[in-house]
């Protein structure tokens, strides 16, 4: 194979490699454990949601969670056994904090579910091959995890012209890379054959360093005549890199808070190929991976093939663990891991290295000192960002500055931090300042989204406003017309009775007692139906009484109003059901009256206050006035009825008057033009005053009520109890549940307590 062309990227370190203690065993097959630990989230993203429960029975391969977004990946049980737990577990994170996770104990048969191996995938369609790799619960094994199917389609319209493999490994002590191209060559080679069938790029790109000869070696054999390429490059440290590799390879850079997709390429993990191939052409998920075990304080250090969720101790264990040598224990490597919190937490998709480190191996991190500007931290970065710049604007919480000076393309390598004659934990400032950029980003996206939801609705309440006003208008425009419509009749000679009688009929007309007696009915029964509203929500044998007798007095109303629409409107035939209906109000507006007071004692009790008190005196006066009327329209002669339509008229134009003077005053009128306007709210008036003396009916009898002023306490009483009792009705009316019912008439209940007592 020809010599390729190859770029160097900027930065970098040579730190020790320590990869020959891992590497001079084959890769061991890890003993199966009695309980596997399955974290619901072990990619990026959205966390996987259980399908399985406490106690059932599970197979290896089968499906135990499933994807809860688009970004997510699904889980499957690593072996066959019972789910003992479903719950908070330890769980592999810098923040030593438990994560949902899913417990199998295992029951050592490692019995597999049913399985259907592909014959040749080349027939299946893209999108059948990307389910394929979703449904197996594919996430990256070389790097932060992402769903590699989410990745795969990422871009879709996007053309990818370069897949990029990436076999460099180049972070110290991890050679679990390694050993798998090693040993599993042909499978990775047969992962990239379904990736270049799925995305047919122009190129293939394998990526390797050259510390390790024999995967360079045994990758070529399995290449045969195939296309793709193979390029080793020197080592040096963070090659691995996806952005990094790729200049290496290609030369190209990524731009700034870009992806690879961005300029038509794709980087995988040669771990990643290999799974690929188990789930297209096997069939089989994702429930092992290969990890290496190393560090002075093992006495076997190796590379093994363990299931997903094994306890770390267990591997360990395995590896023939030496606790008085452990000094620390990370997963991953020395520059980029981090230290686990116990060995109870279990191993995930993403962990590729567990170092058992000694002392001599992990020392504890030198006191940090002041930078002393050296330039060493920027000379290594491979992002050619300025790390001793950002270290003062993260200790400073300048956001700004931060964003302007590309922190985010920091990949958190630790070379900077390696080379630092002052011992700064620059990375650690790294990380925490990104964690408050997004954390502040996160509270400026809920305003936006808060403001945004305040102007809708300021802009709703706007066309409510607009449309109340447009409906005030046809309102008054109608009053106008029925006014000149009355003008008009009162100006026409009369008709004959039968014949207006007829008209009348004809166009749907009613008289003026029957509008009235029909307005009474409907009143009525509004009120009625409020009764028995209060009377399911407050079943008691006082509201039954007032909802019988305005039962009755509804009953009455309307067979006055039949009475008086069979009747006509001729005078002749009006007058008895004039004076029926009569009546009948009488009866209604008593029952009424009656019924009010009624419910007015009973809220008051024994000891009413003042308003109440003023209520019940008006309420029993205006029943005695009512009662008068009553007994008067029982012994009185049937009355001649008097001609209403002088006095409507002077009503409306009265009305109409008092419209224009108020739609002037806010208008701001002139003074002469308000002036006019009152003279001529004075003249009708007058009109009106004439009209009622000439209709002949008895002037109503008024009664006054000293309203005595409300203090601040009382007026906010009052006003929690209109709102529970709104609450209350709003929650009837759409059916609520019986304990939210209960806590509702239990706020009303407290809230009449509390006004009764400060009345009291």
């Amino acid at each position: 194979m020809t010599a390729q062309q190859l770029w160097e990227m900027p930065g970098g370190i040579h730190p020790p490699d320590n990869k020959r203690q891992s590497t001079a065993l084959p890769i061991q097959p890890a003993p199966l454990p009695k309980r596997l630990i399955l974290p619901l989230n072990q990619h990026i993203g959205a966390p996987a949601e259980p399908l399985v429960r406490v106690g059932e029975r599970v197979l290896k391969g089968q499906l135990i969670a499933v994807a809860s977004g688009l970004v997510s990946a699904p889980l499957h049980a690593p072996t066959s056994g019972t789910v003992s737990f479903i719950g908070l577990q330890p769980y592999p994170h810098v923040s030593g904090l438990p994560a949902p996770a899913i417990v199998i104990d295992s029951d050592g048969q490692d019995e597999w579910c049913e399985l259907a191996p592909c014959a040749d995938y080349r027939q299946l369609q893209p999108a059948t091959l990307l389910e394929k790799i979703r449904q197996a619960g594919i996430s990256g094994l070389g790097g932060a995890g992402f769903p590699t199917e989410a990745k795969l389609r990422a871009r879709p319209a996007e053309k990818i012209s370069t897949l990029v493999i990436n076999g460099a490994e180049c972070e110290p002590y991890i050679s679990a890379d390694d050993m798998l191209m090693r040993e599993f060559a042909a499978e990775l080679v047969s992962g990239i054959d379904i990736l270049s069938h799925l995305l047919q790029p122009e190129q293939v790109l394998i990526g390797i360093e050259d510390n390790k000869p024999e995967a360079s070696a045994a990758i070529r054999a399995a290449l045969g005549e195939r296309p793709y390429q193979l390029r080793e490059f020197p080592t040096r440290y963070p090659s691995g890199g996806e952005k990094q590799l790729i200049q290496i390879l290609t030369g190209a850079e990524v731009p700034s808070g870009g992806l690879p997709a961005d300029i038509g390429m794709l980087c995988l993990n040669v771990g990643t190929c290999v799974a690929i191939h188990n789930a297209v052409v096997l069939d089989q998920p994702l429930i092992s991976r290969i990890v290496t075990l190393t560090g002075a304080a093992l006495g076997r250090p190796m590379n093994v093939n363990a299931l997903l969720g094994t306890p770390v101790g267990e591997l360990l264990a395995f590896a023939g663990l030496q606790p008085d040598k452990l000094e620390r224990l990370l997963m991953g490597g020395p520059m980029m891991g981090f230290t686990l919190p116990s060995m109870d937490v279990p191993l995930i998709k993403t962990s590729n290295c567990l170092l058992a480190g000694s002392r001599e191996e992990l020392p504890a991190p030198s006191p940090s000192m002041a930078c002393i500007r050296c330039g060493d931290c920027a000379e290594v970065c491979p992002a050619s960002l300025l790390p001793q710049q950002l270290h003062f604007f993260a200790l400073g919480q300048e956001h700004e500055q931060l964003k302007a000076h590309h922190l985010f393309d920091c990949i958190e390598c630790g070379a900077c931090a390696y080379v630092c004659p002052s011992s700064i934990p620059l990375v650690q400032y790294y990380r925490a300042a990104k964690a408050d950029i997004r954390e502040q980003e996160h509270k400026q996206l809920k305003a936006e989204q808060a403001r945004q939801r305040f102007e809708q609705r300021q802009e709703r309440l706007r066309r409510d406003e607009q449309r109340r006003d447009a409906e005030r208008q046809a309102r008054l425009e109608k009053a106008e017309r029925a006014r000149a419509h009355a003008e008009q009749n009162a100006a026409a000679p009369p008709a004959d009775n039968a014949i207006a009688r007829v008209q009348a009929q004809k166009a749907g007309t009613l008289s003026d007692e029957q509008k009235r007696l029909k307005i009474a009915a409907s009143m009525a029964q509004v009120t009625l139906k409020k009764a028995e509203k209060q009377l399911a929500a407050h079943a008691t044998a006082e509201l039954q009484a007032q909802v019988d007798e305005l039962r009755q007095a509804a009953a009455a109303a309307q067979q006055a109003l039949d009475a008086a629409l069979a009747a006509g409107t001729t005078a002749a035939d009006v007058a008895p059901a004039v004076d029926e209906a009569a009546r009948k109000r009488a009866q209604i507006q008593a029952a009424m009256l009656r019924a009010q007071l009624k419910k007015t004692e009973a809220a008051a009790g024994d000891t009413p206050s003042a308003e109440q008190q003023a209520e019940l005196e008006r309420l029993r006066a205006e029943l005695a006035s009512a009662e008068q009327r009553l007994a008067a329209s029982e012994t009185a002669p049937t009355p001649v009825p008097a001609d209403d339509g002088a006095l409507k008229r002077a009503k409306i134009d009265l009305a109409m008057k008092r419209a224009e003077l108020k739609k002037a005053e806010q208008a701001g009128a002139t003074g002469d033009e308000l002036q006019a306007l009152q003279a001529s709210l004075s003249a009708a008036e007058q009109a009106l005053h004439a009209a009622e003396d000439a209709s002949g009916k008895p002037v109503p009898q008024l009664v006054r009520t000293d309203k005595r002023p409300v203090d601040e306490a009382s007026r906010a009483l009052k006003t929690e109890l209109a709102f529970a009792r709104a609450d209350l009705r709003k929650l009837e009316h759409e059916q609520a549940g019986a304990e939210v019912l209960q806590a509702a008439r239990a706020r009303l209940a407290e809230a009449e307590r509390k006004l009764q007592e400060h009345d009291g």
